[in-house]
């Protein structure tokens, strides 16, 4: 603001220098009686003064009244502020935000291309993730607060206070029962079963249920069997393979009675889970218990309490493990969006609906916050902003017309002696 009180104040100065000058300029020339070139002279000097003092006025008259005359008309741009205000902000919504030209730029943008480009660059993708982290790290401090925390498990509580679980578990289970999904899990089960039967911690512990069982159901016998432990070993051995094959069978055969009864199970428990009262009531009694359980409450605050000091400790690090997965998530959404035109296409075709849905509203709007914000001014701080922005340029109209005005007179002159 400085420099342009210094770059007006010294144009105002050549200006009113160049008026002053002119007017020196014809008091010499008139004291020379015409004679000579001083006739020539006088002639440039007084239309030059008429010039000069013309465009002092009309510049001066845009921001002040003229030597403080309130003279009609003058004063503009303080006594028009209203006005002003309202068809500059309507010159900006209607040529500068409107729908068609907003849409046609943002074709020539290319906005998906720009956005494609800007995350495949590894050192903007860093910047985005450090930014990310950052509002993570601040998110942590933030859940800390001890009245954020309260609200926090209020919402929790009561959110799942109002999740229907038997009903949800119910709609689970039969999306997975459709196309017979549920016996990729029953295979799944089986096959984790198998794969534990076959480990020595299985067959060891199967060993010892039988030597258990032995002793206690059958104590004469235990004591005439020889080699007890290699005994037990041998038959969970047995058993182990026994189950495994039966297991293999299970697999192998796609309406084994085991799936049929797998089947009938699991639909009939879908069926309870939703128009079964008893069943329902439990569920919601054991939901209702571990919500309003203490020890659970204790652990899940452990829980969370472990997760965000790891969080906050893992983003504290330079080369934080976070970090470099949203970098690489970034950088990996950039390629995505780079080499799928359908993808880039689809996005920015969204965005031109974003401008069509909202952008008469936005607007508006912005056209009158404008309006609204310069009203706001106090009328000579509004004059005096105007002034210093374009006073400087418009100080340049008074030197023109000084030697413009000069020249004019020189022209009328001419003419004067021509038809003498």
């Amino acid at each position: 603001m400085e420099n342009r009180k210094r770059l007006l104040l010294r144009n105002k100065m050549i200006a009113t220098g160049m008026l002053i000058g002119a007017a020196i300029l014809f008091v010499v020339a008139r004291s020379q009686k015409g004679q000579g070139g001083w006739e020539w002279v006088a002639a440039f000097a007084e239309a030059a003064m008429v010039g000069a003092l013309a465009d002092w006025f009309a510049v001066v008259a845009l921001f002040r009244h003229p030597l403080g005359v309130p003279i009609p008309h003058t004063a503009i741009i303080k006594n028009k502020k209203e006005a002003i205000a309202g068809n500059l902000a309507g010159f900006i919504r209607d040529k500068f935000l409107a729908g068609d030209t907003l849409i046609a730029k943002m074709r020539e943008y290319d906005p998906a291309g720009h956005l494609a480009a800007y995350l495949m660059s590894r050192e903007n993708a860093a910047d985005l993730a450090g930014g990310l982290t950052r509002v993570f790290a601040e998110s942590l401090d933030f859940i800390d607060d001890e009245r954020v925390r309260q609200v926090l498990q209020a919402a929790l509580s009561d959110r799942i206070h109002r999740v229907d679980v038997s009903s949800s578990a119910g709609t689970i289970l039969e999306t997975l029962r459709k196309d017979n999904r549920h016996q990729v899990v029953l295979d799944d089960l089986l096959k984790r079963f198998a794969a534990w039967l076959a480990t020595d911690e299985a067959q060891t512990r199967l060993a010892n249920a039988i030597d258990d069982l032995c002793t206690r159901e059958y104590p004469l016998l235990a004591a005439f069997i020889p080699n007890r432990d290699q005994f037990s070993r041998g038959a969970g051995q047995k058993i182990a393979g026994r189950i495994n094959a039966f297991i293999q069978e299970v697999n192998a055969d796609p309406v084994h009675e085991v799936r049929y009864r797998f089947d009938t199970a699991v639909t009939g428990f879908i069926s309870r889970l939703k128009s079964d009262p008893a069943l329902r009531d439990r569920i919601e009694a054991i939901k209702r218990e571990i919500v309003h359980d203490r020890a659970m409450g204790e652990y899940a605050g452990k829980l969370g309490n472990d997760l965000k000091n790891w969080l906050r400790g893992d983003l504290q690090q330079p080369g934080s493990k976070v970090q470099e997965k949203l970098a690489a998530a970034v950088a990996g959404l950039g390629a995505a969006l780079s080499d799928n035109r359908g993808l880039k296409d689809s996005l920015n075709e969204h965005l031109e609906s974003l401008v069509v849905r909202y952008g008469d509203a936005l607007r508006n709007a912005i056209a009158g916050h404008i309006s609204g914000t310069m009203q706001t001014w106090e009328s000579d701080d509004y004059s005096n902003e105007i002034e210093l922005s374009i006073g400087s340029d418009l100080q340049f109209i008074r030197m023109n017309g000084t030697l413009v005005g000069g020249v004019i007179g020189l022209l009328l002159h001419a003419v004067s002696l021509l038809f003498a």
